[in-house]
């Protein structure tokens, strides 16, 4: 730190210095000041320690910095005006001057700072200024009259502008009573007399009154009126005001509100979802079917607020995406089909569109959203699709159908009659008995037949099959019991993993068919070389109940049968007891109740099944 010279011999005329004046160091501490300082500022001599000068002065621009630093190294030069405050906390403006502080050996130690009294003429100034500014706004207002009135002589004056506005010649002479007398009576006359009234009685000027007329050509008028008192030594000489033609505007604004109403009634009333968006996305105008899908009956609840605050992330994130998109190439998305996520989780299917808001410089300052709720549409659109997808399966197992029954008919109806006719020339008892017993059997074949295919058509004809709530863990316990004999003498078991409480909507017997046959077969079908386990779970997955039935047994050639594998009468061992339309009626009972179902199988390790319960519909 830079050694403060010894000062004592000059203090003195330093303290007589005329102007505040301050001795500070390179580090901007005051060290010594003027009497005139301290009894400007100095509260208790606080600014005369040797505190920093701006810590003192905090106000002060902290650039002024380089002026000081400038100074130090013997280049002063004027820091400006700044405003301080005094020991009695007036706002003063001073000028600030700077010069270098040197000691004995011409070293520069510190900085002179002299400051100058300008709150005067800066007042003036700013005094000056302000009626510049009013007298500047006073020119650009057309339209405007004065007038006065001097309650001394009670003499009225209107400019000529004001006379305009009444509608009377330049020569007119007005006074109280019949400027009143133009005042619309009602609101208006009565309005103007009160402020009249305290104008005088209390002093209180009135500004904006917003009041009509009526001219003296009898034209209606709206005219805004202010005054005020004036006062000569505390004793009220007269009023002063002006009065302003308004009518063009107010009734710009009137048809400017009326069209605004009609516009939002338009709006509010169309079946479509309207808004309008910021550049940021935030909503700053909704219509009442935006409102009503959000749920709110407020607009001002959702007014400010963007997507992110009302809809799921990734929806929202794709909207602000499009937004950005039509304010940045300023072109139209048009009926864009699109899916909205609430908060709630609840989706919504729009026809959208956005049009950018373009000012007179081709910026975009916003969007205006208009968006069709399709929801419905696409519901109905997604069901006439399952119904032809429907209707196209039906028709198929429809040929099918009247293929295998055509073909299994003609089967044994050539066998009867070929049995018939071996029957006719037949002489021998013996072997005429073989024959009926042949008849007997291909008649119990063709009733086997006859109730199978009866079979079928119940299950895709009966439009009115009632899925219920099943506990699948207890229909399958109910099966392993009915099939506990055949279980065991065939060395096989069930393992079952399915929860206890494990619900499935089926139709009852349905369930307990499809359980049987995929139990049965994996028994009849089971590797000869170790017992046959059968595994049953079961889960909850996308409004989906899935069963899992596996086994171990001996498998399937899905590459050779597995489009044939739910066919009617379609078998792919050479086990005696294939019938082939096991597995054909289970496939109908399952597509009967919208489910599906799927299988993975290999040969020699065992084959799943896995079947879908539509918990939905």
């Amino acid at each position: 730190m830079i050694k403060v010279p010894h000062i004592t011999s000059s203090t003195y005329l330093i303290k007589q210095l005329p102007t505040p004046t301050a001795f500070i160091d390179s580090n901007y501490n005051i060290v010594l000041t003027s009497n005139k300082w301290s009894t400007t500022f100095d509260r208790n001599l606080e600014r005369s320690s040797s505190k920093n000068l701006f810590s003192v002065f905090p106000k002060l621009n902290q650039k002024w910095k380089t002026v000081l630093e400038s100074c130090l190294k013997g280049q002063p030069q004027l820091m400006g005006v700044h405003q301080a405050s005094d020991k009695n906390d007036n706002e003063l403006w001073f000028e600030w001057t700077t010069a270098p502080w040197y000691d004995t050996h011409e070293t520069i130690i510190g900085v002179i700072i002299q400051l100058n009294n300008v709150t005067d003429t800066i007042n003036n100034e700013l005094e000056l200024k302000k009626k510049d500014v009013l007298l500047q706004q006073q020119a650009e207002i057309t339209k405007i009259g004065r007038w006065e009135y001097d309650i001394i002589n009670n003499q009225l004056t209107w400019c000529a502008t004001t006379k305009a506005i009444h509608e009377v010649p330049p020569h007119f002479t007005p006074n109280i009573e019949n400027a009143l007398f133009h005042y619309k009576e009602g609101h208006s006359r009565n309005a103007i007399s009160m402020a009249l009234f305290e104008a005088q009685s209390k002093g209180k000027a009135w500004n904006n009154l917003k009041l009509q007329i009526i001219t003296a050509n009898g034209n209606e008028k709206w005219v805004k009126a202010g005054g005020k008192p004036i006062y000569n030594k505390g004793e009220l000489v007269g009023l002063i005001g002006t009065f302003q033609d308004i009518h063009d505007q107010v009734e710009a604004d009137t048809k400017f509100l009326d069209n605004e109403k009609l516009l939002r009634t338009l709006i509010d009333n169309l079946p479509v979802n309207v808004y309008i968006k910021d550049t940021e996305s935030r909503k700053i105008l909704v219509n009442k079917a935006e409102c009503d899908y959000l749920g709110i009956t407020d607009p001002n609840e959702i007014l400010g607020k963007n997507d992110f605050e009302l809809y799921s992330f990734a929806s929202a994130e794709k909207s602000r995406e499009e937004d950005l998109q039509v304010m940045r190439s300023l072109k139209s998305i048009i009926s864009k089909e699109k899916v909205n996520v609430k908060k709630d989780g609840k989706e919504t299917t729009f026809l959208s569109s956005k049009i950018p808001l373009i000012d007179n410089k081709g910026i975009a300052y916003g969007i205006v959203g208009i968006s069709l709720d399709i929801s419905q549409l696409k519901e109905k659109e997604d069901e006439l699709r399952n119904i032809i997808n429907i209707v196209s399966i039906q028709n198929k197992k429809l040929l099918n159908f009247a293929h295998i029954v055509s073909h299994n008919l003609r089967s044994h109806s050539a066998n009867f009659s070929m049995l018939l006719n071996f029957l006719e020339t037949e002489k021998d008892v013996e072997e005429k008995n073989k024959i009926m017993v042949m008849l007997n059997e291909a008649s119990n074949n063709l009733l086997e037949t006859l109730d199978n295919l009866n079979n079928v058509i119940s299950i895709n004809t009966n439009t009115n099959i009632e899925k219920k709530e099943v506990n699948l863990n207890d229909k399958i316990i109910d099966c392993n019991r009915n099939f506990a004999t055949y279980l065991l003498n065939n060395n096989a078991q069930i393992k079952n993993n399915v929860p206890p409480n494990f619900m499935v909507k089926s139709v009852p017997t349905y369930l307990e068919n499809i359980l049987s046959n995929f139990i049965t077969n994996a028994v009849k079908y089971k590797d000869p070389s170790r017992n046959s386990v059968i595994t049953l779970s079961a889960i909850k997955n996308n409004n989906h109940s899935i069963l899992t039935i596996s086994d171990n047994g001996i498998g399937i050639d899905l590459k050779k049968y597995g489009k044939k594998l739910f066919g009617m009468y379609k078998t792919f061992h050479t086990n005696k007891d294939a019938k082939g339309i096991g597995l054909y009626i289970t496939k109908n009972q399952i597509d009967a109740m919208n489910g599906k179902i799927e299988v993975k199988s290999e040969i020699g390790k065992g084959t799943e099944f896995k079947i879908f319960f539509n918990d939905k519909n």
